[in-house]
Parts: structure tokens; C-alpha cells; sequence
């Protein structure tokens, strides 16, 4: 099991991929019970720490599609 600040030095693929990797363990259900405990857990962690990589790449690609003024770029409706 991965600590958090293991945890913390992933990449968001290393992490996805982890997490992956649990759910099938877990799927399988060949993990004893404590076993299964602690691989929910390091998932848990894993979940949110992909949620917070991707949260700061959206905020990184809403902040590159600001012009110089701070404006949205690029929202004209749909067809028009």
C-alpha cells in the first residue's frame, strides 16, 4: 500500500493506473478483509488525488483561454 505523501508524488497516469489496478484486486475478491480495507483506503487516496489533477488542469486551461483582458476567448455561440 502507498502512503499519501507516495501518493502525493504520482503522476495523474501512475495514479490512474494504480487505482485501476486496486479495483480489479478488489473485483476479484481475493483480497482478505484487512487487505481489502487498506486497498480501499490507498484508493480513496488515489481517487482524490486524480480529482485534484484534474481540477488544477481545468483551471490551467480556463486561465489559457482568458485574453489579455481577462476575457473568455472564443465563446461565440454555436454555429454563429
Amino acid at each position: 500500500m502507498a502512503s499519501s505523501s507516495d501518493i502525493s508524488t504520482l503522476s495523474f497516469e501512475a495514479a490512474l493506473q494504480r487505482l485501476e489496478a486496486i479495483v480489479k484486486q478488489l473485483e476479484s475478491g481475493d483480497a482478505p478483509l484487512e487487505a481489502a480495507i487498506g486497498l480501499y483506503e490507498e484508493a480513496q487516496a488515489l481517487k482524490a488525488h486524480c480529482e485534484a489533477k484534474l481540477g488544477a488542469a481545468e483551471a490551467r486551461i480556463a486561465q489559457l483561454q482568458l485574453d489579455s483582458d481577462g476575457r473568455p476567448v472564443g465563446e461565440a455561440p454555436f454555429g454563429g
